[in-house]
């Protein structure tokens, strides 16, 4: 396998039985005859028997954040595990070139009697890491679990958030050489989101692969080089986050999409938006920003026939519809005498001073009277920390710094 490649799975295809009576008669069956020699046909489906995973195939190179979407019961947490060793597949082949660190199940690997400090040694060890490592790293852990005086109360007592705040950071401390991660980081609060993601996008500067199971299809569009979408096992998509996404809708029947929450019609459709990609001013590509950071938007675009005269716009939205802010070419006195073919459009936008949270760009072509659209989409999401985070849908968008000159209570 290149070296290159983190990551190999090859027509990978694993079975399940709807009765349990059965499945136990399936598995005595399969051990008295591979004890004997004989082939236990794992390839095949007898009575009541699924396939879980359908022939699923897909390489994730070094440094790549593949994502695993799909309707509940397509195969996700099944694939991942397999991913991981816990389950062997029954056709195909999986190559992992590696050490893998998983968070697939909260609290998978904790004793609930033993406390939070013991069982960060007992998670770590299965992790492969030794009592030395653990000493070393303990106070980081505890530092990024965020768990406060619980540390020593047993792991009974801790809330689903807190099981998944110490996993993830047992995890990530274990210096994996691939990631996997399960819709598990959707329990935690805001605050540790963030700071999870910050932490997988540097494992991803670092050259490290991550595969990410989730249902918040935000997240999979900012975190994700490419996605595979699967349903009922099977593998329907592998691309580019913006079509996965699109094809899981379709799946879903939830043809209701991002663009018509920001309220952007594709208008006539002779500008197709092909990519939008979000860098920083160094021309780095990024998804995770400070507020005081600024960002290069790079848009490419497809005019199917030539067009005179058009006025293109950009927008910045937030993801619960509100919009922040944007220009256009008119604001800025810049005439585009036609456009044909493919073409491309920056916008260098030096400080985005946005509060916390995951925002959007939005592109539009207009006719010259700005009366109709050409054409539409909204694309490029990325993600702002900031030191002032947002708490709530109804705090403002806006990050700046400010002082108070004088306070007084006469």
């Amino acid at each position: 396998m290149d070296d290159n490649i983190a990551i190999k799975v090859e027509y990978v295809s694993k079975k399940y039985c709807k009765s349990l009576k059965r499945s136990m008669l399936y598995g005595v069956k399969d051990i008295a005859r591979n004890t004997m020699g004989l082939s236990s046909h794992s390839d095949r489906l007898r009575k009541g028997e699924f396939w879980a995973v359908d022939d699923v195939s897909f390489e994730v190179k070094k440094g790549e954040t593949l994502g695993i979407i799909g309707p509940n019961g397509s195969g996700k947490t099944t694939l991942l595990k397999m991913l991981n060793g816990i389950f062997w597949p029954d056709k195909g082949k999986i190559t992992i070139n590696g050490k893998v660190g998983a968070l697939i199940e909260v609290g998978a690997g904790f004793h609930p009697l033993l406390t939070g400090r013991e069982n960060i040694y007992i998670n770590a060890a299965i992790l492969g890491m030794t009592k030395k490592e653990v000493d070393k790293k303990f106070d980081s852990i505890v530092e990024f679990a965020d768990i406060g005086d619980f540390l020593n109360m047993p792991v009974k007592n801790y809330s689903s958030g807190m099981y998944v705040r110490l996993g993830f950071a047992v995890a990530v401390h274990c210096e994996p050489d691939i990631l996997l991660v399960d819709e598990i980081l959707a329990v935690g609060d805001y605050k540790f989101q963030q700071k999870a993601f910050s932490r997988i996008e540097n494992y991803k500067q670092n050259g490290i692969p991550t595969v990410l199971v989730s249902h918040n299809l935000h997240t999979i569009r900012f975190m994700c080089d490419k996605v595979v979408v699967l349903n009922k096992g099977k593998m329907k998509f592998i691309g580019d986050a913006n079509r996965a996404v699109q094809t899981y809708q379709a799946l879903e029947g939830e043809e209701i999409s991002i663009r018509e929450q920001f309220g952007v019609s594709k208008g006539s459709n002779l500008v197709k938006i092909k990519n939008v990609e979000i860098f920083d001013l160094n021309g780095e590509k990024r998804n995770v920003f400070h507020s005081d950071d600024g960002i290069i938007i790079n848009v490419e675009y497809f005019a199917e026939t030539k067009i005179e005269d058009p006025i293109i716009q950009f927008g910045i939205g937030r993801d619960d519809g509100l919009g922040c802010y944007g220009g256009n070419t008119v604001m800025k006195d810049i005439k585009i005498k036609s456009i044909e073919g493919k073409g491309s459009f920056r916008v260098r936008i030096p400080r985005l001073y946005l509060s916390s949270g995951n925002y959007i760009v939005s592109v539009i072509f207009f006719n010259k009277t700005m009366a109709a659209p050409y054409g539409a989409d909204v694309m490029g999401d990325f993600v702002v920390v900031s030191d002032y985070p947002r708490t709530g849908k109804s705090s403002a968008a806006f990050s700046v710094d400010y002082e108070w000159m004088e306070i007084s209570n006469e």
